[in-house]
């Protein structure tokens, strides 16, 4: 379980988005106290970036829920943590579910918004009555001074979640988003300047940065109309106690 005040140890990663095998301590994915409970059990559950960090956890959770999972990555940068994920997949899967699925996609965070957006085009014919839910971080929402252009995009992903909300709800699909806090993933390891790497997360309430399977289980309740039915256009903030006033 995760403990108040971890530290990291310092390995500055020089390539983004940055490789999960390296670090040091290895992101949690895994709760052994989470029992599933077959919510989203049938559905097919779609990750961008499901290698490493949350997009991993998401992954386990929604294979351990019954889900056939699918999910990106970038070719030639991470095929160890792929490797990785779909064998924990195929441990976390249930009998009726298919194999899972890796495909190679680089959706870089310089073209975030622009791959959301073909991504929705791409999807939402086949997504009647289904739930949507978009990743936001909530640097999106307080900002982050080291990752300024990563954050700009998460402040569009935002607006264009707000207005797709509107555009999909008579089509009967749900909308809504996860604005994490810090979390320890591959991403800051290679993006934030070696001094802050030590004491990352220690900046909220909690004193201390989320493990990626703290974050997962938001996926899981979005989306499983049986407990978000009523929800859209809505972001969770597992964030640590940090006040967001959007």
């Amino acid at each position: 379980m995760a403990s108040s005040g971890q530290k990291f140890l310092l390995k500055k990663q020089e390539t983004q988005p940055g490789k999960e095998h390296v670090m040091k301590p290895l992101p949690q994915a895994i709760n052994p106290e989470y029992k599933p409970s077959n919510k989203p059990r049938g559905k097919v559950a779609l990750v961008t970036g499901g290698d490493s960090g949350i997009g991993r956890a998401v992954c386990y959770y929604f294979a351990l829920e019954g889900a056939t999972v699918a999910f990106t990555y970038v070719k030639g940068q991470e095929e160890k943590d792929k490797d990785d994920t779909l064998l924990m997949l195929q441990e976390a899967k249930t009998s009726d579910a298919k194999q899972p699925l890796a495909i190679a996609a680089d959706i870089g965070y310089d073209e975030n918004c622009k791959r959301v957006i073909d991504l929705k085009k791409l999807l939402s014919p086949s997504l009647t009555g289904c739930s949507e839910p978009t990743l936001a971080l909530s640097s999106s929402c307080v900002g982050d001074p080291t990752v300024l252009d990563y954050c700009a995009t998460k402040v569009a992903i935002v607006a264009f979640t707000s207005g797709l909300v509107l555009q999909l709800v008579k089509k009967g699909i749900r909308v809504n988003g996860v604005a994490p806090g810090p979390a320890w993933t591959p991403l800051p390891s290679a993006s934030l300047p070696e001094e802050m790497i030590n004491n990352f997360g220690s900046e909220v309430p909690m004193g201390r940065a989320a493990q990626p399977y703290e974050i997962a289980p938001c996926y899981v309740f979005l989306a499983s109309p049986q407990c978000s039915s009523y929800f859209s256009g809505q972001f969770l903030h597992p964030n640590g106690g940090m006040v967001i006033n959007t």
